[in-house]
């Protein structure tokens, strides 16, 4: 008999009681796992525990699997309109819409980041994304294609059947709708399986989605570890598609995996090592506030996190004073989520806060100077103080390799061929972050950078319905937008014979 788990929030920015079932949700039913075990969900503010979760494994996939192959067949993308489709994931909005409050004060709770944080972008973004693809879900069109007078062709976008969505932890809800919306609204079912760490937010969108009127089937959720629930996933004949988003060590692995049972088709997002480059004409008021969000947002735990700034010598000694000043604010505004006043939160757990440190102890190592931070913030929880680096070379570990914390460095240059050179000099590709007045500089920088989205006079500003993803090793495929449909779609071409006789 599965459980369900109450918290009782009585803090100064949301009070309530916010319940969730703790087990697997699979074709409609919330069930146990088959062979138990459970998972604990520790809160990062303090190290404790919240709730245990149950642990699913490979045979709970494939239970998963099973009726998300049937429902496609009889219930979704074979034998509904995508209008029908459409307005279900309308109805899902709504109760998104509704539940805002407890779904932020549940992101807040397990993640570590701010309340407000969670309601004003992840809240807000997870319902607009499924809203913007709840209207694609009837115009998804092929094309009637010319070839002689004796033959029609035309082609149909159709879907590939089960997707497998791996959810991480640093946004788990929103990264959840990013992979539901387009995946149901072009007539895939799911089997998604969030990160154990941060499960709540899913779970609670399980009962939306079956308060919704979603067919039974349609989308099943399976709280698992990545080496068990996760490798299921990747490997299982039965499902047709996997979009994950993590680290590149475990992308490799589902890339292989999936290559090795039915060559799925595999879509990843798998972080990166953002630049941030400020000229001298910029606006260097705005510069400084999106630099700084740019790497301190959700306390660096962001795949775009522009954790290289690159500042042109005119301005970098005014530059770096500023920064500073700002990273100095947000250790006196740390501390708990559900504090009006907070805008600094902890890393998600203790494996976290631990490879953060060790990056800052390495930087230090090898010759670079801490400006700022650099050590744990209080003595609990897992809690890093915002970290500035100067006198750092491109080689470093700091430069190359992605750290997902609070944690940058700042870099002084003089020409914009010296700052492309190093600014695309490392593995990832995924985003890139250029603050210049000069329009022509502003495009021909924006086309040099080696980036799947690159932001001008901002940072980290991802819309929900332009494309997003990475070059190079930050990853495979798009997700967003228009894009995002032919990621979750298949062609097939039909050609009728209407005259030709052998």
């Amino acid at each position: 008999m599965t459980k369900t788990y109450t918290h009782n929030f009585d803090t100064p920015t949301f009070k309530g009681k916010v319940t969730i079932n703790t087990g697997l949700y699979i074709n409609g039913k919330w069930v146990d796992p088959v062979e138990g075990g459970t998972i604990d969900v520790i809160d990062p503010t303090n190290g404790k525990l919240i709730t245990s979760v149950s642990a699913g494994n490979a045979k709970d996939i494939d239970l998963a699997v099973s009726p998300a192959n049937a429902a496609f067949k009889s219930k979704w993308g074979l034998h509904m309109p995508g209008s029908e489709r459409g307005k279900l994931l309308y109805k899902l909005v709504e109760l998104l819409e509704k539940h805002r409050e407890e779904l932020a004060a549940l992101e807040a709770l397990n993640v570590g980041k701010t309340y407000g944080s969670a309601k004003q972008f992840d809240l807000e973004g997870v319902i607009y994304t499924l809203r913007y693809y709840a209207g694609w879900a009837d115009k998804v069109h092929g094309m009637t294609i010319e070839t002689t007078e004796n033959k029609m062709a035309y082609t149909r976008h159709e879907p590939y059947g089960v997707v497998g969505s791996i959810i991480p932890w640093n946004a788990p809800l929103l990264m959840a709708a990013w992979k539901l919306g387009p995946s149901l609204a072009t007539g895939n079912t799911v089997v998604l399986k969030p990160s154990e760490m941060t499960p709540l937010t899913a779970l609670k969108l399980a009962e939306l989605i079956h308060e919704a009127g979603l067919p039974p089937g349609v989308v099943n959720v399976v709280n698992g570890h990545g080496s068990t629930a996760g490798a299921a996933i990747a490997s299982h004949s039965k499902i047709g598609k996997v979009a994950f988003t993590g680290s590149v060590l475990t992308g490799r692995k589902i890339l292989k995996a999936s290559s090795e049972t039915n060559l799925k088709v595999v879509t990843l997002e798998l972080g990166g090592k953002s630049p941030t480059i400020v000229f001298d004409d910029a606006d260097l008021d705005q510069a400084l506030k999106w630099a700084s969000l740019g790497i301190f947002f959700n306390m660096g735990q962001s795949c775009v996190a522009g954790s290289r700034i690159f500042v042109q010598a005119g301005i970098y000694d005014k530059f770096l004073e500023h920064f500073t000043q700002i990273a100095r604010h947000l250790t006196s505004k740390t501390g708990s989520p559900f504090n009006a006043d907070t805008e600094h939160g902890p890393q998600i757990s203790q494996t976290q806060f631990d490879r953060v440190m060790g990056f800052i102890n390495s930087g230090k190592q090898d010759g670079a100077k801490v400006v700022i931070g650099g050590e744990r913030h209080g003595s609990e929880g897992y809690f890093v103080k915002p970290t500035v680096f100067t006198d750092v070379n491109p080689k470093m570990s700091i430069m190359q390799d992605e750290i997902f914390g609070p944690v940058c460095s700042v870099v002084k240059f003089t020409t914009e061929e010296e700052v492309l050179e190093i600014a695309n000099d490392v593995a990832y590709g995924l985003g890139a972050n250029l603050f210049t007045e000069n329009t022509s500089r502003a495009i021909r920088v924006a086309h040099a950078l080696e980036a799947g989205s690159v932001w001008v006079n901002c940072a980290t500003a991802p819309d929900m319905n332009v494309p997003f993803g990475g070059y190079k090793q930050s990853g495979i495929g798009r997700e967003l937008g228009q894009y995002a449909l032919d990621t979750y779609t298949q062609v097939k071409a039909i050609h009728i014979n209407i005259g030709s006789k052998l």
